[in-house]
């Protein structure tokens, strides 16, 4: 069988497993695909290439398509989210000499308590430069939360954008002071000697959505068939990375030379969970760290579409309503359902929920009867309601 040709723009995280997975392993011929991954430089170039047709699809920041579609960036065609590739997988960093003003100030690194570490942090600086990868990113939205949440002010706050292969650059260089990045990278400026590992994101929001696969709204209305086999194929890559025995062989295939070029100890870390948090070598462990399809996983919820669309509103002055209205349009449940359906997804009841209620794993209604959703509490409470999402 002659299988149809699709381009996949990524750019080089663990988080990009699902993609890579799906050609190396088999799942997309079986649904007749052949992916040509793209490894890109930056988001934006993710972004812009997929909006010029220079790829077909892209691993992408949750936030992106969300801002696209708020007229925030470049005018270019509709984007739609189709589905969520991962869950948490990022790490906050801070630079080795803000690690030891930490340590001084008796803050033990436990790679847990975000409460704990915010108060540190507060402690031992009065302002703060931070690394993100861009500035629509569940990276700038964690780091924001965390930071306000722990006492700073905004004004006491630069978020600086910084492509995730040089993070561990720009802390060794004095550049930034902290970095929220994705693994491997946060690994990286460990390793390197750059930085000291603070928190997973996980620590922040228990279920913080990642990345997302997205495509052109055209593509995904005119070349809907292709499109199904596509997310069909990318699920099963996800389901296939959940179950335990299998990380090992995921790490070996993102260390090679054409996805990240590491070794596969280094990426290994972000899989298993087991980091080692310093150049000293203490290690640390973080169970759950990333997520790729337990617990629906990767359904695109409305209501997280609403909950980023919420705050760039405020943040930049538009219409909340108009704003969540347009944000949600572009969560494509629609098409989960469709497309997923026949591949075995135990699909939600409902295509929204209360964001942040969860403190441990909870049962929901689904199409095949209950399903369990995991934690996706906030650690400071804080709950999003979306009871006022546009019908």
């Amino acid at each position: 069988m002659k299988l149809h040709p699709l381009r996949l723009g990524y750019v080089p995280l663990t988080d990009a497993a699902p993609l890579i997975v799906a050609q190396e392993l088999g799942f997309a011929a079986e649904e007749g695909l052949d992916l040509d991954l793209v490894r890109l430089g930056s988001w934006a170039q993710s972004r812009d290439y997929l909006a010029a047709g220079a790829v077909d699809a892209a691993h992408m920041l949750l936030p992106m398509p969300i801002a696209q579609r708020l007229g925030l960036g470049p005018a270019m065609p509709d984007l739609d989210l189709v589905m969520i590739l991962s869950q948490g997988g990022q790490a906050i960093a801070v630079s080795v000499a803000l690690a030891e003003a930490m340590r001084a100030g008796g803050h033990g690194f436990d790679f847990s308590d975000a409460r704990a570490a915010g108060a540190s942090l507060r402690m031992a600086a009065r302002r703060l430069r931070v690394g993100v990868p861009f500035a629509f990113s569940t990276h700038a939205e964690l780091v924001w939360h965390w930071l306000l949440a722990s006492g700073f002010a905004v004004d006491e706050v630069e978020v600086r954008t910084v492509p995730p292969p040089r993070m561990a650059e720009a802390l060794a260089a004095g550049e930034v002071d902290a970095a929220c990045v994705g693994e491997p990278w946060a690994s990286v400026a460990v390793e390197t000697g750059a930085g000291v590992l603070l928190l997973p994101g996980r620590a922040i929001w228990a279920s913080a959505p990642e990345k997302g696969l997205v495509l052109r709204h055209d593509f995904a209305e005119a070349q809907a068939e292709v499109t199904g086999r596509l997310m069909r194929a990318v699920w099963r890559a996800g389901r296939w990375l959940d179950e335990p025995g299998n990380r090992g062989t995921a790490a070996e295939l993102l260390a090679r030379p054409a996805c990240l070029d590491l070794t596969s100890e280094l990426t290994e870390r972000g899989l298993s969970g087991r980091f080692v948090i310093s150049p000293a070598g203490e290690l640390r462990e973080a169970p759950g760290f990333i997520r790729f399809h337990a617990g629906a996983a990767t359904f695109p919820w409305r209501s997280i579409a609403a909950l980023f669309a919420g705050r760039m509103a405020r943040r930049f002055g538009l219409d909340l309503d108009s704003a969540m209205r347009r944000a949600t349009a572009c969560f494509r449940t629609d098409l989960y359902r469709l497309h997923l359906r026949a591949a075995g997804a135990d699909l939600p009841g409902a295509s929204a929920k209360i964001e942040g209620a969860m403190q441990h794993a909870h049962a929901v209604a689904s199409e095949s009867g209950r399903m369990i959703l995991h934690p996706d509490a906030f650690f400071d409470g804080h709950i999003f309601d979306p009871a006022s999402l546009p019908r």
